[in-house]
């Protein structure tokens, strides 16, 4: 049985892989841990392997483990990547760098407002439902530009990018296809942005376990990886 470390190598490798296929520099892509219900020994080992980013789901599950891994002088970056409701974004712009599910403008407000001023402004990605699943959280293509607008003049955080979660597909071509027109999104609204004289986006926040190849063909900078570092989740407790 493969250890967090050695998971994590092997993970490593198959994103230079990737990256090389693509023609992409090696630092170009970042690995998030996806640590949802993990304990909080697995990310000890984790950051001993050398990550420094993780990706939560549960606020309450979070809250404890942030508590507990607070470290001064080697802080770890803390990404929310879950459903938030609007009776929860408080803690989530207390606790939190970034938030990749922001479905609404609704969200992106309270989060704004709610970001102590005393912490740097809050990363956040816009949570795009690709495939137009009725199941699925995020916002349609055809309401991003008008959220996107109004996200970026908001204090106290700063759009940097899109986030999708695609459904599953087996080959990697039909996988590069949500991730690519994801891709031709952010660039289309980083057109938008820029004539309104805000910062572009620089992120893409896509691909997993199963399909990361494939987000790096088209221009991934953020994989959220949680099964192949972990095994498989814990139960939550």
């Amino acid at each position: 049985m493969n250890s967090i470390a050695d998971n994590i190598s092997a993970v490593q490798q198959r994103l230079q892989h990737a990256l090389r296929g693509a023609g992409r520099n090696s630092d170009s892509v970042q690995l998030l841990a996806v640590s949802k219900t993990q304990p909080v020994a697995a990310i000890r080992a984790a950051e001993r392997a050398g990550l420094k980013a993780f990706g939560e789901n549960y606020l309450q599950e979070a809250e404890q483990k942030i508590a507990q891994l607070q470290s001064p002088g080697a802080p770890l970056q803390w990404h929310f990547i879950g459903p938030l409701q609007a009776n929860k974004t408080r803690r989530a712009a207390e606790l939190f760098d970034w938030v990749h599910s922001v479905d609404r403008l609704k969200i992106a407000q309270r989060l704004a407002a709610q970001r102590p001023a005393a912490l740097a402004p809050l990363n956040i990605c816009l949570q795009v439902n690709i495939d137009d699943e009725p199941s699925k959280a995020g916002l349609r293509p055809a309401e991003l530009a008008e959220v996107a607008a109004a996200v970026a003049t908001l204090p106290g955080i700063r759009l940097r990018g899109l986030m999708a979660i695609p459904k599953p597909r087996a080959a990697i071509e039909q996988q590069r296809a949500p991730f690519a027109a994801l891709r031709v999104l952010r660039d289309s609204l980083n057109k938008q942005l820029t004539a309104l004289q805000q910062q572009p986006m620089d992120t893409l926040s896509m691909g997993m376990s199963g399909d990361l190849e494939a987000a790096i063909a088209e221009g991934a900078t953020i994989v959220r990886v949680g099964s192949d570092i972990f095994g498989a989740r814990a139960p939550l407790r």
